[in-house]
């Protein structure tokens, strides 16, 4: 597939030269600052930021990218109107905020941290309510009384489109911009839809999740402009990078090497009896390389490596020891490459199949 997708445009030019820096707008002063400098770093992808009073920053690895702090809740707009090529966002932000048939895109929907839920939240007080059902009821009674259920959220399109699939037809939504599990205490809702991590905020505000409540299981994401991308061939190369790198470490969480000494006539020989034991086929196959022993030398022994998936890892020790195999160690992958990158090729089909 050709990774030439187009010419650059009079895009942020400078000195009348097309920048081809890249510019990822990076989530500040919010729950996922933290996390996504502690999951970069993981990946090879230092941030660095001179200090917290300035908006721009870099990636150690990466000179060609340009990191711009932004509040979460304006990345999604930012990439959309085309002032960053990148932004790392809460799914449901993402989801809420996009704009139907606009540039944003989704990259990779589940960077494997930030892990919450936008739910439905009633009072404690109210025990008729524990489903999205009584609630549906209870909105009808309402309705019928001359008065609407209230529900305050920051995600007015998602919880709309959410009731009406689940039959409330009677409510009204009241917008909040924060500390929204304070509402029915307040007064001004009656319930609120809103995303928590481990629920401890809504109990501590006396309020309860119900059956079916659940609106969308959310994490952190990485979104892009797709206008942008298919015009700067430079940008997409670093883009590339990027996602190679993600890719790499997400796959290898499920990943460790595991690596014994094994005595055995032949490299051959060794193989042979591995292949008996399917646990420890490893990805594609063992590694065999000869160990010249110092204690023994008239005796061959062999070092086996083989990765294997995270719940297979306990098996492929055990089958190694009963083959004898001896100062068996055990490491945590820390990247798994492909022979190419699946993320980045889809990328690639969504750029391609755009207008």
């Amino acid at each position: 597939m050709s990774k030439t997708l187009g010419k650059p445009t009079d895009l942020a030019y400078q000195g009348g030269k097309r920048s081809s820096m890249l510019r990822f707008a990076f989530p500040s002063q919010s729950a996922l600052e933290e996390p996504t400098i502690a999951f970069l770093l993981s990946c090879g992808l230092p941030v660095r930021r001179p200090n917290a009073r300035q908006y721009t920053g870099s990636i150690g690895t990466l000179p060609e990218v340009v990191l711009l702090f932004q509040r979460s809740a304006d990345i999604p707009a930012k990439v959309e109107e085309g002032s960053a090529e990148l932004g790392v966002v809460g799914l449901e932000r993402f989801y809420e905020e996009r704009k139907e048939g606009g540039e944003s895109i989704l990259i990779v929907e589940d960077m494997g941290y930030s892990r919450c839920e936008l739910v439905v939240a009633v009072p404690d007080a109210w025990i008729d309510v524990s489903s999205v059902a009584d609630l549906a009821d209870l909105s009808a009674e309402l309705r019928e009384r001359g008065r609407e259920l209230r529900v305050a959220t920051e995600y007015p399109r998602l919880v709309q489109r959410f009731l009406f699939s689940k039959g409330l037809n009677y409510f009204g939504l009241v917008e909040s911009s924060g500390a929204t599990e304070a509402a029915p205490t307040m007064g001004y809702a009656d319930i609120i839809a809103d995303i928590t991590e481990t629920g401890v905020t809504l109990r501590d505000n006396r309020l309860k999740t119900i059956a079916e409540g659940t609106i969308l299981k959310s994490q952190a994401c990485l979104i892009g402009n797709r206008r942008l991308l298919k015009q700067d061939p430079c940008c997409l190369e670093t883009t590339r990078l990027v996602l190679e790198l993600i890719e790499a470490r997400l796959r290898a969480t499920n990943y460790y090497s595991v690596t014994a000494n094994i005595r055995g006539g032949s490299p051959e020989a060794v193989v042979e009896h591995l292949r008996m034991h399917p646990e420890v086929a490893g990805i594609q196959g063992p590694t065999i390389s000869k160990v010249y022993s110092k204690l023994n030398q008239e005796q061959d022994w062999y070092a086996v490596t083989v990765v294997v998936e995270m719940d297979k890892m306990v098996e492929a020790v055990e089958t190694m020891r009963q083959m004898g195999g001896s100062g068996i160690t055990v490491f945590s992958a820390n990247y798994v490459f492909e022979s190419e990158s699946g993320i980045y090729e889809r990328l690639l089909q969504q750029l391609e199949s755009a207008p």
